[in-house]
């Protein structure tokens, strides 16, 4: 029997690559996306995105999605108590797994474990332990079209926001920096991809630098009719 399934929707290409990996598993049946979000800025949480293009992407997925709003600033009480809820009301609804986009870092697949421990809900993680640089060029290889929306600049160069994340990308980065971001170096959105039934028309907008970060506002091309 196929098991209910959410997947945790960052807006960024890691999730998109592991939720497309759930489309093609015949044991999974994708309930829809959730993903949290600034309600003071209504953006997500790091990635910096438009809710706009959030429920963009879910639409262009075909899955519902729950929007999350957590207070800015958050602290960790308040971001657990939210979470709390929400697993909740998704146990409720019959919802058996949560899916995540994690790579390689223990202590936040431990952390998610340990918050779903004996919820009925269990968290699964279908690219964990993938080579990053294998990963990286699966994803680009296979189509997936991502902007690099939030970077860190303590561990990575400013000329890298707004950029596309592709073979040029790739071999641009510095070599102590993990090809898909996972240590936190660069945050992106997804605008295509085999995950989508069509492609979301998007323009870069300001650059940004705001709580020791630099963001790229990313916007829907309006010069593109309203249907696409």
């Amino acid at each position: 029997m196929k098991r209910k399934t959410l997947m945790s929707w960052s807006s960024g290409k890691d999730s998109a690559w592991a939720l497309y990996k759930l489309q093609k598993n015949p044991e999974i049946d994708l309930a829809g996306l959730f993903c949290t979000v600034n309600e003071k800025f209504e953006r997500v949480a790091m990635h910096g995105v438009r809710v706009e293009l959030l429920k963009k992407q879910a639409n262009n997925i075909g899955l519902p999605l729950k929007i999350i709003e957590i207070p800015y600033p958050c602290n960790n009480d308040d971001y657990e108590r939210i979470m709390g809820k929400f697993v909740k009301r998704a146990k409720n609804n019959a919802i058996e797994c949560f899916a995540f986009g994690d790579l390689f870092l223990k202590d936040i697949r431990e952390y998610r474990e340990e918050k779903l421990k004996d919820s009925g809900i269990e968290p699964i993680f279908p690219l964990w332990g993938i080579p990053t640089d294998t990963l990286a060029k699966e994803m680009i290889d296979s189509g997936v079209k991502t902007i690099i929306t939030c970077i860190d600049p303590k561990k990575i160069p400013e000329e890298f926001i707004g950029k596309e994340f592709n073979k040029d990308f790739l071999q641009a980065l510095p070599a102590k920096i993990d090809p898909c971001g996972e240590n936190g170096e660069f945050h992106s959105f997804v605008f295509d991809g085999p995950m989508f039934k069509k492609p979301i028309e998007v323009i870069v907008g300001e650059i940004v630098h705001r709580d020791n970060f630099i963001f790229a506002d990313i916007k829907l091309n309006s010069s593109v009719g309203i249907n696409n």
